[in-house]
């Protein structure tokens, strides 16, 4: 088993981060995105957590080779859960892929939650543990040491892409706030 870990700060509220997650895809940087469809979501009446179920459409970038190898197709499904709850200020979203789980599993944890020093920022850790399957135990580690490079590469892709998406959610907040309705008249 592979484990990779990352923190990173945005320099954006908490409110906004976890606004923005829901616009995070499509983005540019992440084209193997092709489709986020929401399952299930409902509120929590007694704690007021928004709890949320996605399905996850990716177009994977592997060698042709190793998909006949394996007997897979480019497309690939990810399950997500999250929970977001307003009082903590904490976004947690869990995924694993559906798609070839028996040959390598990547479960993975996102958590925003508000900086423990600045308001104004949000942090992000980032946790995930790929293993392979007993299927691939002759091949396992290298398929782990390989996946955990492309997980790292990926994290890093996301994390631009998101920031993009941030940058353009706030451009549209200002364009619609009451100041700029009333400056504009």
């Amino acid at each position: 088993m592979k484990i990779y870990e990352g923190v990173h700060d945005f320099h954006y509220k908490w409110s906004l981060v976890s606004a923005a997650n829901w616009q995070k895809y499509p983005n540019e940087n992440c084209p193997h995105v092709k489709h986020v469809d929401v399952l299930h979501r409902f509120v929590d009446p007694a704690t007021g957590i928004l709890y949320t179920e996605r399905l996850f459409t990716v177009k994977q970038n592997v060698p042709t080779i190793i998909l006949k190898i394996l007997g897979s197709g480019t497309t690939h499904y990810v399950r997500e859960t999250s929970a977001i709850d307003p009082k903590t200020k904490t976004l947690t979203m869990k995924s694993y892929n559906l798609t070839m789980g028996n040959l390598l599993r990547v479960e993975e944890t996102m958590r925003y939650r508000e900086h423990p020093t600045d308001n104004n920022k949000t942090q992000c850790s980032q946790q995930a543990a790929i293993s392979a399957g007993s299927l691939v135990s002759r091949w396992g580690s290298l398929l782990e040491e390989f996946t955990l490079r492309r997980f790292q590469q990926n994290a890093a892709t996301g994390r631009e892409g998101f920031s993009k998406v941030l940058e353009r959610f706030v451009v549209m907040a200002e364009a619609r706030s009451p100041t700029n309705e009333q400056s504009t008249k």
